[in-house]
């Protein structure tokens, strides 16, 4: 496995309707990791995590967005549209930008999509950090094909792809 530089991911809560279950933390973290090795990215950076309401993440999606409505996940990218990097003059750390996940709605979408939240949260973890490298899937059909091979990709190689982790309703009763 290719080599990365080193990875701080700042995990947040900034929501107290759902309790985060344990291992999302550790998750994210590999999920992160594993996006930067699969795009070859080798320099260290930092990456910030939070997990919002659903009224936090509307909000920020009518801000900065201008769309008044509830979202799963926002990313939030620190470089450049010319590719500038912005370095944190303490650590020489690329700082990559932040990712806003609604925690309300991930829980809704996994149920909706039959399959873990860990799934969903590594899916938008995954989304988002390509978006933080500059990846777009709204430009074009073209770049949303591609940006979402690059997900299951990534998904498939840390054992959280969709055809892995579908959940029948007999399966979600038996746990």
């Amino acid at each position: 496995m290719q080599q990365t530089g080193k990875l701080k991911v700042s995990i947040k809560n900034n929501q107290n309707n759902v309790k985060i279950p344990s291992g999302i933390r550790l998750l994210i973290r590999r999920c992160c990791h594993a996006v930067l090795i699969s795009e070859g990215f080798t320099q260290n950076a930092e990456v910030s995590v939070s997990f919002v309401s659903n009224q936090e993440i509307r909000q920020l999606n009518k801000t900065y967005r201008d769309k008044d409505s509830v979202t799963d996940v926002l990313s939030f990218p620190l470089t450049s549209a010319d590719g500038t990097q912005e370095i944190d003059a303490e650590t020489g750390y690329v700082l990559l930008g932040d990712v806003v996940i609604s925690i309300e709605t991930a829980m809704k979408q996994a149920n909706i999509y039959g399959h873990s939240l860990s799934r969903e949260i590594g899916f938008l973890t995954v989304h988002s950090m390509l978006h933080l490298l500059g990846y777009d899937h709204e430009t074009s059909p073209l770049d949303e094909r591609i940006m979402r091979e690059k997900e299951e990709s990534v998904l498939e190689k840390l054992g959280i792809s969709r055809e892995l982790t579908f959940v029948t309703p007999t399966e979600e009763s038996n746990s």
